[in-house]
């Protein structure tokens, strides 16, 4: 057996599992095959580690992965060889943190709100049956979307666009970011799903002693910024309804899929590790 010379990135919806369904039936011969041939497959996404645990136990899943839009890196205890500089044990794995605590960025959403005069609801102002009934959530799901680390969701109770505009200002100015949705918006500090990838790249070669080739494959506009930190990207049609059209834009190593979610991931898996 050769050693693998891949790395494969992957987002989650829309990409290796179905945005209606959560089905990855269609992708089992590319990660058989990867299986097969020792290729670790990092699981990139905006849900928190307790949201993914479920999903993770069904594809068998042992390998490392970035939860929070970047704001953590979680690897099983023992994966890698080496020391890793900034880990910590959580439960059973070593993570590093990149995003800042999330009774920092609670406290610091509240307080911004205040200063700048406008109302905001977030997730740790919510109930569960009140987190379920905004999202669509079921109670079970809505559960394990609570169970935050880094990133706070949350939507503006009161507030017109000049008040918007000095919020995120605000935000920016004690180095917190903010991300625009429709309902919900997210503040963080220090998420950053490029820098987990870059980091995770690093580990891995520095583990193996090899250059391995970075690959990506993602399925929304959300995903670029990390599709543009590995070697070769695979942009998917088709993704999550709410994401629009997507265009890769100027990037050398980003190639559109020829066909959405699963079975576009596993073509273009097994296309690029033939």
């Amino acid at each position: 057996m050769l050693a693998p010379r891949h790395l494969i990135f992957t987002a989650l919806e829309g990409a290796l599992v179905d945005s209606r369904t959560g089905s990855f039936s269609e992708a089992e011969d590319a990660l058989a095959e990867l299986d097969r041939r020792h290729i670790a497959v990092v699981l990139v996404t905006p849900r928190t580690r307790a949201e993914i645990e479920p999903l993770r136990r069904k594809l068998g899943h042992n390998h490392p992965f970035i939860t929070e839009a970047g704001g953590g890196i979680f690897s099983p205890d023992g994966y890698f060889n080496i020391r890793i500089p900034g880990a910590t044990r959580i439960a059973r794995y070593l993570g590093i943190a990149l995003g800042r605590p999330y009774e920092e960025v609670c406290a610091a959403l509240d307080d911004i709100a205040e200063e700048c005069h406008v109302g905001v609801a977030g997730f740790h102002h919510m109930k569960l049956r009140e987190i379920a009934e905004n999202t669509g959530l079921s109670p079970r799901q809505a559960e394990l979307a609570r169970s935050r680390e880094f990133d706070e969701p949350f939507f503006f109770t009161s507030a017109d666009d000049q008040a918007i505009a000095r919020f995120v200002a605000a935000t920016g100015e004690r180095g917190l970011q903010t991300r625009p949705g429709d309902p919900f918006w997210h503040i963080s500090a220090g998420c950053d799903a490029a820098r987990a990838v870059r980091t995770v790249t690093q580990l891995f070669r520095e583990a193996t002693h090899s250059k391995l080739r970075g690959v990506g494959i993602g399925s929304s506009v959300e995903d670029l910024t990390w599709l543009r930190a590995v070697d070769h990207a695979v942009l998917l049609p088709g993704g999550p309804p709410d994401t629009g059209p997507l265009d890769p834009g100027p990037g050398k190593n980003i190639v559109t899929g020829e066909a959405p979610g699963p079975a576009g991931w596993n073509a273009a898996v097994l296309n690029i590790i033939s």
